[in-house]
């Protein structure tokens, strides 16, 4: 046992299972960061879940069937008003463009005028 081929191949045997270890201590953190991935996956998940059910309970009601259909298509009861909110995009009734007023340059510019 004391022969130098002997100590060799239990030198290289050591080293290989050492090379072993390192394979196996990077292949355990590649899973830790992939069971974090799918725990958060899992999570996200179940409050899908949750708040499928929810709408799912609430469109068990009448109420809820006629709000989810009020939501989605707009619609009214005859005899309710509906309000349209449009933004004007047209420039101003003298047709230039209104003055920004941001910055020192733009104070400067209308104190000279």
């Amino acid at each position: 046992m004391q022969s130098k081929p002997a100590l060799m191949l239990l030198g290289i045997v050591v080293l290989a299972f050492a090379w072993s270890v390192v394979g196996l201590v990077g292949k355990m953190r590649e899973t830790v960061k992939n069971k974090t991935i799918v725990e958060d996956k899992i999570a996200e998940l179940q409050q899908t879940k949750e708040k499928l059910s929810a709408d799912i309970e609430k469109l068990k009601t009448e109420k809820g069937v006629e709000e989810s259909i009020r939501e989605k298509f707009g619609w009214v009861k005859e005899g309710e008003g509906v309000i349209v909110v449009v933004e004007d995009n047209s420039p101003n009734q003298t047709g230039q463009e209104p003055e920004s007023s941001g910055g020192f340059f733009s104070w400067l510019k209308n104190l000279l005028k």
